[in-house]
């Protein structure tokens, strides 16, 4: 279906149904096809592991306790 921008303005949520069931819209100006709307498919790529493998290190202590006059800044407590 070809339609023209004053159209696709005035008739949008029923160009979004033809759409999503399965019918080809194409937006024109003077007749001239500027975009078609298409349904929206997102894809989701897999997860790759080892991306930062020998770039990044983590310290086995990662998770460790943070010292007590560090913990203090957070919390604004006086030194």
């Amino acid at each position: 279906m070809l339609v023209n921008i004053h159209e696709a303005k005035t008739n949008f949520s029923k160009l979004i149904n033809s759409v999503l069931n399965g019918e080809e819209v194409i937006i024109a100006k003077d007749g001239n096809p500027l975009v078609q709307l298409t349904p929206y498919n997102p894809t989701i790529l897999p997860r790759k592991s080892g991306q930062f493998n020998g770039i990044m290190h983590v310290s086995d202590d990662f998770d460790a306790a943070l010292p007590e006059d560090l913990l203090n800044q957070f919390y604004k407590k006086d030194l």
